[in-house]
């Protein structure tokens, strides 16, 4: 029974860990160490590198494209480039139709996109620009998105991640909980790192400084290499920051059965660069002990709905069970949950239509055993999995 106390307890812990965090941002705000903010820089935009790696794209390839023709920003100031990568449809075609270049790699023994974006870089100029922006081939981004990167402040020595909304977020309650849950993540939390100068998660739509990518490289191919640059920049003391003005719009899987693989692959690769660059990251000393604390609280966070299959689960244990400290892990565990909730509150506040969003969350006792076992399945995938691609559908966000 102590062993299980123990184990509950380290699990309580790791729970809270979010939380801490953000109470030492909030304590900091509260004596007047919140970081000043950045400006853009003056001169000429700052020359953006915009690739598109894809496979088997040929149903959104055109829509993402044409989003970043029809930019708002100089045509001078900025490239975009598709990668067809192992691809045995239209997607190249279609790209070139749109009006950009279209790199085709065919190498089936090492498929991937971070695979493919390495390929790309080394064939590219890449020292011609301030900056290179990934956008994943089911996007759409907003006509202001590169000015928005733009007014980041420079770019060059440091990566930014841009809002990563959902495209399609009236599909179905799985859309419209994701919609609120990630407003939750870009107007609460990153809002509040970036108020005090911690480092902000990547994920689509990550833009990495041409100075990083020449001192670093593209160094990071596994199935969660967005993470992977996270953990690697947190190591190496490198700022993430978070453009709020730049807007991006993926397509968010609307069943269950459509999303699993993609929960999966979430999970593994969380877990994968947890345990790969989470002792770079605790030995690191080119960050400080909030930095180092908020980093391996972002890897080691299950997601808000394993984070409350966990809590039902664990608290019933600790409670229906003669465990030392039982009623003490219970509260502890439930505790954890006052952030994310605080957070999805933000969330549905900002919703265009709250009442709908929060109907939605009916759904969520299914969602989280559903995440659950989805999260079962990620240990399955630990390691270098193969990347197995999200199932699309047409119905789309203009």
């Amino acid at each position: 029974m102590i062993v299980l106390s123990l184990l509950l307890g380290l699990i309580a812990v790791v729970l809270l860990l979010p939380s801490a965090s953000d109470l030492l941002s909030l304590a900091k705000i509260a004596t007047g160490r919140r970081r000043p903010g950045s400006s853009p820089p003056a001169g000429e935009r700052p020359r953006l590198l915009f690739l598109v790696p894809a496979h088997n794209e040929e149903l959104f390839i055109e829509s993402c494209v044409r989003s970043l023709v029809d930019m708002r920003y100089p045509a001078t100031r900025y490239r975009v480039v598709v990668i067809a990568d192992n691809c045995t449809d239209r997607t190249a075609a279609l790209a070139r139709m749109a009006g950009v270049e279209c790199l085709e790699r065919h190498d089936p023994a090492f498929p991937g996109k971070p695979q493919a974006i390495a390929w790309a870089l080394e064939q590219l100029p890449r020292g011609e620009y301030d900056a290179v922006a990934v956008v994943d081939a089911d996007v759409v981004v907003d006509p202001e998105f590169a000015e928005g990167l733009a007014a980041a402040g420079s770019l060059q020595d440091r990566a930014v991640q841009p809002y990563n909304d959902v495209r399609n977020p009236t599909d179905s309650a799985v859309t419209r909980m994701a919609s609120v849950l990630a407003a939750a993540r870009y107007r609460g939390s990153f809002l509040l790192k970036r108020s005090v100068g911690l480092n902000t998660p990547l994920s689509a739509g990550m833009c990495v400084g041409s100075r990083v990518l020449a001192v670093h490289g593209w160094r990071a191919f596994s199935i969660g290499e967005d993470w992977e640059w996270y953990a690697m920049l947190a190591a190496h003391g490198v700022p993430s920051d978070y453009a709020r003005d730049a807007h991006l719009y993926a397509q968010e899987a609307r069943s269950l059965r459509q999303g699993a693989s993609q929960r999966r692959r979430w999970m593994a690769g969380k877990l994968t660069v947890l345990c790969r660059r989470g002792p770079d990251i605790a030995r690191s000393t080119a960050i400080g002990l909030h930095q180092k604390l908020d980093a391996l609280a972002e890897l080691a966070a299950p997601g808000p709905a394993v984070h409350l299959g966990l809590v039902t689960l664990l608290g019933a244990l600790a409670l229906a069970t003669p465990l030392p400290g039982g009623a003490i892990l219970a509260s502890g565990l439930v505790a954890s949950l006052v952030r994310p909730v605080t957070y999805a509150l933000v969330g549905l506040a900002t919703d265009p239509e709250p009442l709908r969003a929060l109907a939605a969350f009916a759904f969520l006792p299914i969602y989280t055993i559903w995440r659950m076992g989805a999260a079962a399945g990620a240990l399955r995938m630990l390691g270098d999995s193969p990347w197995i691609r999200t199932e699309r559908h047409q119905r789309e966000r203009p």
